[in-house]
């Protein structure tokens, strides 16, 4: 039965123009890395999507290798697209990478375009689509010409099966190139999905600089540091939580005294704006004109509304940011 989408969808989101595109994204975007993948309950996940997009979440960021097992998160969108949002794919953004280990021998990751463009193929069959939206390369590739990596995406592109070509993790001066190499193609990069929290300010050395000088949008994942930078830790390591084992990507070890002491400060300063921790880690990325969206994950439709309620406070004070500036140095 296809979902009927609440009519006020679009009233309380924020759009933001995706660098010098003509694609406007919401400031939060939905990310399927946890949660959505074949280990998981596809009622719950199902019923996470079609909140968000009644809520104004029109852009879904997956990648072959999400789940587990690798795929299964595209092939569960499959479904929930099929049987609920089928009449609105032309208002979502869907988007999909490749990069990362997917299958066995030498053609199953990094940045080939044998590997880019098969890849791609068995993305949109899982998830029974024609095209994605944005078609990323994941991770840049050591031993890979750049133009080889770049070269795929133009012809995903070409080939009608993505609109646009995005990069993730590249280096301020590995984006320089494939910008570069993408322009000359005639293939703008649309969009580069960088790591950014307050605990990782990678970015704000030079990459915020470049995508804003090359009109290029920025997408940052892990936002809330896998949920560091919410309550979810204040009072120790719930067995369910991804660092109590649901997830090999954030250790026992990222939360040490020292690092408590700070996300405690850091509670403390979101209560005084009458915001949440996430709330806050979430507006304090937004507040920034170089931001198009953040990547949320979510286990719950009450975790969903939650972090997009941010959007009800972006604003920061000099001294608040200073303030926070303080707790994140010491």
């Amino acid at each position: 039965m296809t979902h009927l989408a609440s009519s006020k969808r679009y009233e309380d989101m924020i759009y933001r123009r995706c660098g010098k595109s003509g694609l406007l994204l919401p400031a939060v975007s939905l990310g399927l890395w946890h949660n959505f993948g074949g280990v998981d309950d596809y009622g719950r996940m199902k019923e996470i999507l079609l909140r968000a997009f009644d809520l104004g979440v029109t852009h879904f960021d997956l990648a072959n290798n999400y789940g587990p097992p690798p795929g299964s998160a595209e092939s569960n969108l499959k479904h929930v697209l099929q049987s609920e949002l089928n009449a609105y794919r032309d208002e979502l953004i869907i988007s999909t990478k490749a990069g990362y280990l997917m299958w066995d021998g030498p053609y199953g990751e990094w940045g080939s375009r044998k590997y880019l463009l098969a890849s791609l193929d068995q993305s949109l069959k899982r998830m029974g689509l024609d095209y994605v939206d944005i078609f990323y390369s994941h991770r840049p590739d050591p031993d890979t010409p750049l133009e080889e990596t770049m070269g795929a995406l133009h012809t995903a592109v070409q080939q009608g099966k993505a609109l646009y070509a995005g990069i993730s993790n590249y280096t301020a001066e590995q984006s320089i190139r494939a910008i570069e190499i993408l322009e000359k193609l005639g293939t703008p990069c649309l969009i580069h999905q960088p790591r950014y929290n307050m605990f990782d300010r990678w970015v704000e050395q030079d990459l915020l600089r470049v995508l804003k000088d090359r009109g290029v949008g920025c997408i940052p994942f892990s936002p809330l540091a896998q949920g560091l930078l919410s309550s979810r830790y204040l009072k120790g390591i719930p067995e369910d939580s991804r660092m109590g084992g649901k997830s090999i990507f954030l250790r026992k070890d990222a939360l040490d005294a020292h690092t408590l002491v700070k996300i405690k400060a850091l509670n403390d300063m979101a209560e005084q704006r009458g915001q949440s921790l996430a709330q806050m880690a979430l507006a304090w990325i937004l507040r920034q004109q170089e931001i198009t969206s953040v990547l949320i994950g979510a286990s719950s439709v009450a975790q969903l509304e939650d972090n997009l309620n941010s959007l009800k406070h972006l604003e920061f004070s000099r001294d608040e940011l200073a303030y926070i500036d303080n707790i994140l140095m010491n």
